[in-house]
């Protein structure tokens, strides 16, 4: 019988610990995929160890956990150069911690989802050069070979609930490591809010399902150059930006307005946010990560994912 059909045997065998890291942006659910697979790891057998920075978790802060799991676990923190699973839900942040992945046989899981910090935009000017991360994903695939990127957030919302994304990396994570299906899909239902559950479950099956069927090649030729445009090296990027309010959910509390690096906002007379100056408008998305009532949407050019690819076993 298969070893990965019998998770309480591979506890039991594995001797030396299995080290996942999760990086991202606070707000995008880093946690609550660490505590999903601790939880899962305690009910395998395992000893496991966690440790987390998430005082930066408002938010646009940096927030990492690491996960260390086996038959016995000394630190909870994973040294560098020693990561078997690099899980970033941000592409930058993925790229900042890619240091600690194991070089020779660790796996790199990466959103392209990209979260651009003002203080990127040097030069404020529209279509100026970024100081956001450049390198592309096929250029990322060529120095990591275990490595696989997709837009999550575009496959989550095309499910109808894009802050399900952390799910979708958790469908991927699962195919690469040796759970079974049924037995994350337990823990996810116990953790996540109720009313979600259904949601998550088929975000997590997206996820996996893509995975399983992952063709690298496809993927390389799909997001060549998409990246860097994205990333605001080219002169028109911003002019593919697009501000969404729902006035509706405003509440006309001014965050968004004097956060504003660019003072394109303002509360019109019935104290709701209006776009008034778009010919300013970076696509920095300040706005809309520090929106408490989720009414602003900022469109950015995404990655594609493939909606066909072919069997691959790469991630086992």
């Amino acid at each position: 019988m298969p070893a990965a059909t019998e998770p309480a045997v591979v506890a039991r065998t594995q001797s030396v610990p299995k080290n996942v890291l999760i990086v991202g942006v606070g707000g995008q659910g880093v946690i609550m995929v660490s505590k999903v697979l601790a939880v899962l790891c305690q009910e395998q057998g395992f000893e496991v160890k966690q440790s987390e920075v998430h005082g930066m978790a408002k938010r646009g802060g940096s927030v990492f956990s690491h996960v260390r799991f086996g038959e016995q676990v000394y630190s909870p923190v994973i040294p560098r150069g020693k990561v078997d699973v690099l899980v970033a839900l941000e592409w930058a942040e993925g790229l900042r911690w890619l240091p600690y992945l194991n070089q020779r046989r660790g796996t790199f899981i990466a959103d392209t989802q990209h979260i651009i910090p003002p203080f990127a935009c040097r030069n404020r000017n529209r279509g100026a050069h970024s100081a956001y991360v450049c390198e592309s994903v096929s250029e990322v695939m060529e120095q990591v070979p275990n490595s696989f990127a997709l837009d999550a957030v575009g496959m989550a919302t095309e499910l109808g609930v894009p802050r399900a994304a952390n799910t979708v990396l958790l469908g991927i994570l699962s195919a690469a490591l040796d759970f079974s299906a049924a037995d994350w899909q337990s823990v996810i239902s116990q953790l996540v809010p109720p009313k979600t559950v259904e949601a998550n479950l088929q975000a997590f099956a997206q996820g996996r399902d893509w995975a399983l069927h992952f063709d690298r090649e496809s993927v390389k030729s799909a997001c060549v150059g998409l990246l860097r445009n994205a990333a605001g090296n080219l002169d028109n990027v911003a002019d593919l930006s697009r501000v969404e309010i729902t006035e509706a959910w405003c509440k006309g509390c001014d965050i968004c307005v004097k956060f504003c690096p660019e003072r394109c906002l303002q509360l019109n007379a019935r104290q709701v946010v209006e776009m008034v100056h778009a010919e300013r408008c970076t696509g920095c998305r300040m706005c809309e990560w520090l929106c408490p009532d989720f009414a602003i949407a900022v469109h950015t050019p995404r990655l594609p994912y493939p909606a066909t690819v072919r069997d691959n076993n790469e991630l086992r």
